[in-house]
């Protein structure tokens, strides 16, 4: 069967360690949409993360290119036409925020256009997260926030510490709250929340079904635990040769790594013609 969507990671899989795509990849990628074939950015960035590379690709700003977010919390063409939206209440947040307060644990979240903060004394991967996604920081207290609540939507929580301490605490918060939130270790220094109807495979289902594309007709490739949905759900799932051994474990094949061209070598291989 051939595959009509590919489904592609940013960090770490369709970006090297310079946060660039290569030209190879770009050549491939433009390839496969002569081809007729959809490439979906699939990721747990906000879309202001997101939009420098879906302008480098030439899918921004266009109503039949789509894009999904937030670890599939969001999901929508590059012409803000919305698909998926499933979103956190305040409440959520602020059961979190007691669990991380109890615990020791630093948090945030994340809207459309800001990340938000109690902390006052900033983490520095709170910095990184704010670099990386292009997003500015805003500093509230918790009686701040609840005053404001129709100022912002809640996409996505996040826990930072260093892997030791979210390493203590990840079992602890699913069995706490494992029920409630879709819970995600996005990377050794993130643990991350979002609606428990959310992720990347789910809403990767629901945007095929939408566009009339079949189970086996979708390609993902992706480097960490928050790909896995996606790995497993895709008609051929792709770790990248970078990637964790949970994700090397659920996939069909196993790429080159994201510094050596792995998403155009794969592409190349199981899409093209």
């Amino acid at each position: 069967m051939a595959i009509k969507l590919v489904a592609i990671d940013i960090d770490a899989t369709l970006i090297n360690d310079q946060r660039q795509i290569t030209l190879k990849t770009k050549r491939v990628l433009e390839a496969a949409r002569q081809q007729g074939v959809k490439i979906v950015l699939c990721t747990g960035r906000p879309m202001t993360g997101v939009d420098a590379y879906l302008t480098e690709l030439g899918l921004n700003h266009q109503d039949e290119e789509y894009v999904i977010s937030f670890n599939g919390a969001l999901a929508q063409s590059t012409n803000e036409r919305v698909m998926v939206n499933y979103t956190l209440t305040f409440d959520d947040y602020i059961d979190w925020q007691a669990f991380c307060t109890k615990n020791d644990v630093k948090s945030q979240f994340e809207s459309r256009n800001y990340i938000y903060t109690t902390n006052r004394d900033l983490s520095p991967w709170t910095i990184h997260e704010s670099d990386l996604v292009s997003m500015p920081v805003r500093i509230r207290s918790l009686d701040e926030l609840a005053h404001m609540q129709d100022q912002y939507v809640i996409a996505k929580g996040m826990m930072l510490g260093d892997k030791e301490k979210l390493d203590q605490i990840q079992n602890k918060f699913i069995k706490r709250f494992g029920n409630r939130f879709t819970v995600i270790r996005s990377e050794n220094f993130y643990l991350e929340i979002v609606n428990h109807r959310a992720s990347k495979g789910s809403t990767l289902k629901a945007l095929s079904d939408e566009l009339g594309i079949k189970q086996d007709e979708v390609m993902a490739l992706g480097n960490a635990q928050n790909d896995n949905s996606m790995i497993k759900y895709a008609g051929i799932g792709v770790a990248m040769g970078n990637a964790i051994p949970e994700t090397k474990a659920v996939a069909d094949v196993i790429t080159d790594t994201n510094n050596n061209d792995g998403v155009g070598k794969a592409i190349e291989k199981y899409v093209l013609r």
